[in-house]
């Protein structure tokens, strides 16, 4: 997913122009023809280009000759570039420019870059066909071991960097080479697949990767989910060899580390901490799951993403657990997760509760849609623009916790749309409407508000309603209320850098009024504290984990033969603090 980091926009332009989606998505209306300015027109190299491929054709210029281009596309603090849907066929030209339904961010158009010198770079994102159990067909950008991102996508194409002084106002014709393909980051075994990477296994960090049928038969083609898992110390003392461990499931964003950080070389000070007899000793996963919409499925059964729920689940679960000595069993499964890890880990407890009992949800995505970020999705009309009498104030998507604006609704928004149309982008919004809403006629997934002007469409946000955890709960409690009591645990920073806190509020406002039995949940908020910030360090929160476990392990459980040799007296003098768990740049989502 993109990293969200700052920008400077000039983009708010952007509201009501009318956008393209080109090859596979909904029928525009083309703006009108401009006949003088500025043209790129592309090309691909004898060799790259096999055959005909849909996708989106990209202009990417920089001012910066310090990176490529495509390394420099960002919310904000990032480049200029437009976009085009075509299908690309060898041999064959493709001309961008304004009005050839091109699409630019953060400038509309073309002719209003500055003059100047420039670093300029054409790229072009494949998409696949998809032909789903549902009956629809999609045309959509297929991950390779990326995490979907798309600059980095195997089997992705662009040009060498040329430096051009631009004269965006006359008429002058650009011409560029798509002559170079990315290949996958690790190396593809024979007979393997580059879906979900191939990271090489280690001492105490293994990778298990399966094919998912029921993924498989909703996508029409072979899907595969896989997981890194991380060992305790010990795992394979030949001592140890009958002694079975607790399964901590940590959701997030695609991993591209082993669990909670961990290096080999105990190089950090939770590597140190988890080979130490300090640490009790559990078995640590992550998912992989990137998929045609994004690096993360969310862990749900969705109308767009077909049952990554139950794949995870129903599939690599048990396969984990074949695999390795854990102990199997409820009791001894816990979840956590930060941003979207953290709504994962509280849906994933609520749709899937005689699996796991206790979840850690680290300043999770919206748990209720009368607060998906900042906008109610139920009752506002406009999700960029918050209407007075002779006014209108942008709303934000993002803050500094001094209150400042890092960008807007609309920004962030109209970045996603140049990126890709049809939720094509692989970016925040458009996986909320993949997996929260219905799918479209043409089977995209429904808008829940005009990407252009924000505009709310109500009937689409009434069908987002099977994931606002907040209804859920209340709506489920009855059958959901003895198996979720004691089990809940919410942190979040009150200045959540995406408001996020504001949809942690009031879930636990509904949270509290539950009763027969009571929640009993935890709610924590961090004092003047941004995006996923969390009472304890990771070291921490494996121990409070422990402990958990520890408390709900039925009569004659062997908790012993799992806790390292000092761990209890370590996790007795543990006094946990303030942290902010974080491996993205300022404003990044996840952990």
């Amino acid at each position: 997913m993109w990293t969200r980091a700052l920008a400077v926009i000039g983009a708010l332009a952007l509201v009501g122009a009318t956008l393209v989606s080109g090859s596979g998505g909904p029928t525009p209306t083309a703006v009108a023809q401009e006949t003088a300015g500025l043209e790129f027109v592309i090309s691909t190299a004898d060799g790259v280009q096999e055959q005909r491929a849909p996708g989106r054709m990209f202009v990417l210029v920089s001012r910066s000759g310090d990176t490529e281009p495509r390394f420099q596309v960002d919310v904000v603090d990032g480049i200029p570039f437009w976009g085009r849907n075509v299908s690309l066929r060898p041999g064959e030209e493709v001309a961008l420019s304004d009005g050839r339904n091109t699409y630019g961010y953060p400038l509309r158009k073309m002719s209003q870059l500055p003059p100047g010198d420039y670093h300029v770079q054409a790229f072009f994102n494949r998409y696949s066909r998809f032909d789903r159990s549902d009956g629809s067909t999609v045309r959509l950008p297929m991950p390779c071991g990326d995490g979907q991102s798309m600059f980095e996508q195997p089997d992705n194409l662009y040009s060498e960097v040329q430096q051009v002084t631009l004269e965006p106002m006359s008429s002058q014709t650009v011409e560029l080479v798509l002559d170079q393909r990315i290949e996958p980051a690790d190396p593809v075994p024979d007979g393997g697949t580059c879906q979900q990477g191939n990271p090489a296994d280690s001492e105490h960090v293994k990778h298990v990767k399966i094919r998912s049928e029921v993924l498989s038969e909703y996508w029409g083609r072979p899907m595969y989910i896989a997981a890194n898992v991380l060992l305790p110390a010990g795992y394979d003392d030949p001592a140890n060899r009958t002694v079975r461990y607790p399964l901590v499931v940590r959701h997030g964003h695609f991993p591209s580390s082993p669990p909670f950080r961990f290096a080999e070389d105990g190089s950090n000070e939770f590597s140190q901490w988890w080979l130490s007899d300090a640490a009790p000793r559990m078995v640590a996963v992550e998912i992989r799951h990137e998929n045609p919409y994004n690096d993360d499925s969310y862990a749900v059964n969705s109308r767009n993403l077909g049952p990554y729920g139950d794949a995870i689940n129903a599939e690599l679960l048990p396969e984990i657990e074949r695999e390795f000595r854990t102990i199997g069993q409820r009791w001894a499964r816990v979840l956590t997760g930060g941003s979207t890890g953290g709504w994962e880990a509280m849906a994933t407890q609520m749709f899937y509760p005689d699996l796991y009992q206790g979840t850690w949800a680290l300043c999770p995505d919206s748990l209720d849609f009368r607060r998906h970020q900042i906008v109610d999705v139920y009752e506002d009309g406009n999700a960029y623009f918050t209407q007075h009498e002779w006014e209108r104030v942008a709303r934000p998507s993002a803050r500094e916790v001094s209150g400042d604006i890092i960008w807007t609704m609309g920004q962030e928004n109209h970045f996603e749309l140049a990126l890709g149309t049809a939720s094509r982008s692989g970016g925040q919004w458009d996986i909320w409407e993949a997996v929260f809403g219905p799918q479209r006629a043409d089977g995209y997934p429904a808008r829940v508000w005009n990407k252009a002007t924000g505009k709310i469409d109500h009937e689409v946000a009434e069908a987002w309603r099977p994931f606002d955890l907040r209804a859920k709960i209340v709506e489920e409690w009855p059958e959901l209320g003895p198996k979720l009591t004691d089990q809940l645990h919410v942190y979040v920073g009150d200045d959540d850098t995406y408001f996020l806190n504001l949809g942690v509020e009031l879930f636990q406002e509904a949270v509290e009024q539950l009763d027969n039995p009571p929640a009993n949940a935890e709610f924590v908020y961090g004092a003047n504290q941004p995006h996923c910030w969390s009472p304890y360090t990771s070291e921490e929160l494996l121990d409070v984990m422990a402990d958990h476990i520890v408390a709900q392990a039925p009569g004659g459980a062997d908790t012993a033969q799992w806790a390292g040799p000092d761990a209890e007296a370590a996790r007795a003098a543990r006094r946990p603090g303030g942290h902010v768990e974080n491996d993205r740049a300022r404003g990044g989502r996840g952990q």
